[in-house]
């Protein structure tokens, strides 16, 4: 990427001064959220590598910490496993005031879960058959619902896990199934059009985000969740999504390679 005289990256002070934009517009969100009482719940889901933690953070950088949470849940307990699915993420939806974010969601059934065979055919059919009445009821109650894919290629999800790897930074992030997510990309490839076809609606649809380039899909996210809320003070004039960025979900996207194969 060319640099200016000075060294420095003009498309990185862009993105900064954009990100910066529509944080304050996030801060103006999060006043009218708690102003009246409203609940706020975005799923962010994406296969390994795709950006979710940074994506989140940028989200959640200079709103309040006692009405925000981020929600990312470790491996089901053997309580867990015995209760209802959806029984583990319920503590965690927002009440009024509160904009909360689930990194990876029960979405984990459609995906971890089905492609590394830690539920059986019989649980995936019956979180196919109650996840979206679930999520209506979320929706009837009041909570404001957001479900978001970070969508990437093959090629870039090898060059971030090789990155992930080399980086001491970054070795929290590995595990064992990262480790197998390059491996099984056909896999979770048909595993992410399965969860697609059965779980996008138009009361709870799908979102999907292009995120090869990370700059681009932080901000473009951001701009769409906001483009999609009501608040005072809103700035309409910047919330300009790039609509090859960030688009609802269509099934023919699946056959011409819009989203990555």
């Amino acid at each position: 990427m060319a640099k200016n005289d000075h060294g420095k990256d003009p498309d990185l002070g862009s993105y900064r001064k954009r990100l910066h934009a529509l944080q304050i517009e996030l801060v103006k969100l999060q006043s009218h959220t708690i102003a009246h009482d409203e609940k706020i719940l975005v799923i962010v889901e994406g296969r390994d590598a795709a950006g979710k933690d940074g994506a989140i953070k940028r989200i959640t950088e200079h709103l309040s910490p006692r009405e925000t949470r981020v929600v990312a849940l470790g491996k089901p307990s053997d309580r867990d496993k015995t209760a209802w699915y959806f029984q583990r993420w319920v503590a965690h939806l927002p009440a009024a005031d509160e904009f909360v974010l689930f990194n990876r969601s029960w979405y984990n059934r459609a995906g971890v879960e089905k492609v590394m065979g830690f539920c059986t055919d019989d649980q995936l059919r019956e979180f196919y058959e109650t996840v979206l009445p679930f999520e209506q009821m979320l929706i009837r109650s009041g909570i404001h619902l957001f479900k978001y894919y970070l969508d990437i290629s093959r090629d870039e999800q090898k060059k971030r896990m090789k990155e992930r790897r080399r980086n001491p930074l970054k070795q929290w992030k590995i595990s064992p199934i990262d480790q197998v997510a390059e491996k099984k990309w056909k896999e979770y490839s048909a595993a992410r059009n399965d969860m697609f076809t059965h779980t996008h609606s138009p009361l709870s649809p799908w979102s999907i985000v292009k995120a090869d380039d990370k700059k681009l899909a932080r901000v473009n996210l951001i701009t769409d969740i906001l483009n999609r809320l009501e608040y005072d003070g809103k700035d309409a004039r910047m919330l300009l999504s790039d609509p090859q960025i960030v688009f609802g979900f269509d099934p023919a996207y699946v056959e011409n390679g819009l989203i990555a194969p």
